[in-house]
């Protein structure tokens, strides 16, 4: 006699269907009892498995992170490294987050220095008066073949606005922002449309850049804060890949 046998594809389907519903109910779980018992933490993103059975990863302010156990019993705070290939799971998690595609950004509305063959792409958002973008300057005056996009990015107070205008409105204006940045020359006061400056600021508001500097990579890869030269150059080449 013939047992009837549902067809796999079925069966399957079923699965699947199982499995969605259960991932739905745990990450409801989750959003429920952290919203109770941590009314403080801003509204959830995203709730998603890691690679660590049983930990879940709570996504909130587009990139940063929390991780928590599948009841949200627990919280905990900081990387999850994974050992066997030896990498930072919540750092490339981040990077990936906050990552800008090239095309994205606002180049238009910058201005260009190029050394060497200018083949390498680094896109910076600065603030003339930030004392981290002088040191960074500095460091980076030491890179070769590069092109160097700077977006004046004036967040400081009403001085580096000033200071942002004069910059953008010299006729030179790569040497104008290198000659303050680097030698402490402060650029002379010009007049011209600087639209641009308004733009830069609204796109930073748009993709959290909150500090300066800010780069980022061909990749869209973000670096934020003065990074050192030697981890320029390892980002570049890995962006390049």
């Amino acid at each position: 006699m013939k047992l009837f046998r549902p067809p796999v594809r079925a069966l399957l389907a079923t699965a699947l269907l199982a499995i969605g519903l259960g991932a739905s109910a745990q990450e409801a779980t989750i959003r429920r009892n952290l919203a109770e018992r941590l009314p403080n933490l801003p509204r959830i993103d995203e709730v998603s498995k890691t690679p660590m059975p049983g930990l879940y990863e709570v996504r909130f302010n587009q990139s940063e992170i929390l991780y928590t156990d599948a009841e949200g019993n627990y919280v905990l705070q900081g990387a999850l490294i994974d050992t066997r290939n030896r990498s930072n799971l919540t750092e490339d998690r981040q990077d990936r987050l906050s990552a800008v595609a090239f095309g994205d950004l606002p180049l238009k509305d910058g201005f260009t220095i190029v050394r060497g063959n200018g083949k390498r792409q680094l896109v910076i958002f600065e603030d003339p008066n930030c004392g981290y973008c002088k040191r960074f300057e500095r460091d980076i005056a030491k890179l070769d073949n590069i092109t160097i996009h700077v977006l004046l990015y004036p967040i400081l107070g009403p001085d580096s606005l000033t200071k942002a205008q004069a910059i953008w409105c010299a006729k030179d204006k790569g040497r104008a922002f290198e000659d303050w940045m680097v030698r402490n020359v402060t650029p002379t006061p010009a007049s011209c449309d600087t639209s641009a400056l308004q733009r830069n600021l609204a796109f930073g508001q748009k993709y959290r850049i909150t500090g300066t500097p800010t780069s980022f990579l061909a990749d869209g890869t973000r670096l934020p804060g003065a990074v050192q030269l030697d981890k320029v150059e390892q980002a570049l080449a890995k962006s390049s890949k």
